[in-house]
């Protein structure tokens, strides 16, 4: 933390805690300031998740179904550290859940689980992080509603949990409660997530799209929906 300068501001250059003492007219008094620098951030309809500089994930809002994965189901106005003890890349916050990636690329998701979207191979509600099933090393996370899909290194997708019109990709309808490759053999960089269709893109650039089709959201010219990525046409 730099010195305060003459109009009294701190300006914060690492993590961590000063104290800051004001004297006038012989009287003192300290303040403490605390600074933490966020590297991902992600939120939802009703919470949000972010992951500091040291790996902790913490979340806050609504978390009726445990989203915030401190282990309660207690709405919180400011950030709560999730549980475990993992150290995080990255986090996501779905429509009634949340998943983080850690350092070491396992995959870990909390809160709702009904449709499977937590990947454990179960549909028990979690409040606390529970490892995605399947032994896969992941590089990156994207979260929909009650749907979860995750990018290893390789840049195979996965996606798992609530399958309506199709939107894991698989070719299928069938609901997911641990990982299943996405359809085509494509090699994405990332993959997220929407209400009813979910979106990639590829290491060369390419956007491809699968699920509801009702409004053209695939961009691929059509209104059909599609159980596997389509190309979205420019």
């Amino acid at each position: 933390m730099h010195p305060v300068n003459d109009a009294g501001l701190a300006t914060a250059v690492a993590n961590g805690e000063t104290t800051i003492t004001a004297t006038t007219d012989a009287v003192s008094d300290n303040a403490v300031l605390s600074v933490t620098q966020v590297v991902s951030v992600s939120a939802s309809g009703y919470h949000t998740c972010a992951v500091t500089a040291d790996g902790n994930a913490h979340c806050w809002g609504l978390n009726d179904y445990g989203q915030l994965g401190d282990g309660t189901t207690t709405n919180r106005s400011g950030p709560v550290l999730v549980s475990g003890g993992w150290s995080f890349t990255t986090v996501s916050a779905g429509g009634h859940h949340s998943c983080g990636v850690t350092s070491g690329g396992s995959l870990y998701c909390w809160d709702s689980n009904d449709n499977g979207q937590l990947g454990d191979g179960s549909t028990t509600e979690r409040h606390t992080p529970v490892q995605v099933s399947g032994g896969l090393s992941f590089a990156t996370v994207g979260t929909g509603l009650a749907l979860t899909c995750g990018v290893t290194g390789a840049g195979s997708a996965y996606c798992w949990g609530w399958n309506t019109n199709g939107k894991l990709g698989d070719g299928t309808t069938a609901n997911r409660s641990s990982p299943a490759v996405v359809s085509g053999g494509l090699t994405f960089a990332s993959v997220d997530g929407g209400l009813f269709h979910t979106c990639g893109v590829t290491t060369e650039g390419g956007a491809y799209c699968w699920g509801n089709n009702s409004s053209g959201e695939l961009g691929d010219g059509t209104t059909t929906e599609r159980h596997a990525p389509v190309l979205v046409v420019w």
